[in-house]
């Protein structure tokens, strides 16, 4: 049987989330919303198969093991810790991840 995590969201996250249902809301409030339960859907998935996400590329930079669930422009940078997922940040994809965008989040 494989083993399953417990997806922790952080605030930050949660936030980050917020944001971008609203930059899409400006041009539609119906595609944001489906775009967030489309996020939903994938980040429920990390319950079973967090290692199947790729480790972030600056994570040799970071000196870290974050990985990153991509979906269309966006990326939830999460790390594992024992038998939880830690969703960190939910990211536009061209931004680059560095301890200043982590500041505050569990790490």
């Amino acid at each position: 049987m494989a083993k399953t995590f417990r997806v922790e969201i952080t605030a930050t996250a949660e936030a980050d989330v917020a944001d971008i249902w609203e930059y899409i809301a400006h041009d539609s409030p119906a595609a944001a919303t489906a775009f967030i339960l489309h996020l939903e859907a994938q980040i429920d998935t990390l319950e079973q198969f967090p290692e199947h996400c790729p480790r972030v590329p600056e994570s040799r930079l970071l000196g870290t093991a974050y990985r990153h669930l991509l979906m269309g422009s966006y990326r939830a940078i999460f790390k594992i810790s024992g038998d939880r997922v830690i969703i960190l940040r939910v990211l536009h994809g061209a931004r680059l991840l560095d301890t200043q965008l982590l500041e505050g989040v569990a790490k």
